[in-house]
């Protein structure tokens, strides 16, 4: 049997360039993944706070109503954003164009949902539990690296953050914040993917 060598691995960063579309996908679904793992362990070690509780449905059509229209007014700002403010304001480098810009829709809907569930477990179930939705939005900005060198984005990072935290305490439901999460990525990564068709058959 092949032994693996760990003194191969290399840490530093890497060029989006430079990643084809599988390593993209792995390291996509391997960071939620360990994100989903460390929220478990988290809400774990937490004193009254229970898992399945974050997961109530108790308030009917509040919950989606409240994840919806947070989602809607989300979108309606950074189209504002998108029409008056330079492209590069908002440039990621590119990162969201490669996982969103040749997929199907099911894989947009797929991932989106994934992030959204992932995520939404770290930082409203566990970390918003100790830290509130002020502290927990500021890591949640600082992580999103990418953004970090336009104040603009990393403003709109962090009152997304804030917002989908006061409507999980509003609601009570984690569900809520999951399915404005959702909705968010999944618009935008669909306005990503049918952009760039645009773009190539106009070419």
């Amino acid at each position: 049997m092949k032994k693996f060598d760990f003194k191969n691995i290399r840490f530093g960063k890497v060029d989006v360039n430079d990643l084809n579309d599988r390593t993209l996908l792995l390291n996509l679904y391997i960071t939620q993944l360990l994100t989903l793992i460390i929220g478990i362990i988290i809400i774990f070690f937490q004193s009254n706070h229970k898992f399945i509780s974050m997961f109530t449905i108790q308030g009917g059509w509040k919950i989606p109503i409240w994840g919806s229209l947070f989602a809607i007014a989300v979108l309606g700002i950074d189209m504002l954003i998108s029409r008056w403010v330079p492209k590069e304001v908002s440039d990621d480098g590119g990162i969201n164009e490669m996982i969103f810009g040749q997929r199907p829709i099911w894989h947009i809907a797929l991932i989106s949902f994934i992030v959204a569930i992932c995520e939404e477990v770290l930082f409203r179930g566990a970390i918003q539990h100790a830290w509130g939705p002020y502290w927990t939005s500021i890591l949640f900005a600082a992580i999103h690296i990418r953004y970090l060198q336009h104040w603009l984005m990393t403003g709109m990072v962090f009152s997304i953050s804030y917002g989908l935290g006061w409507i999980y305490l509003q609601t009570g439901s984690l569900w809520a914040p999951i399915i404005a999460h959702f909705i968010i990525d999944f618009v935008m990564g669909c306005i990503l993917r049918f952009g760039k068709e645009e773009e190539e058959q106009s070419t």
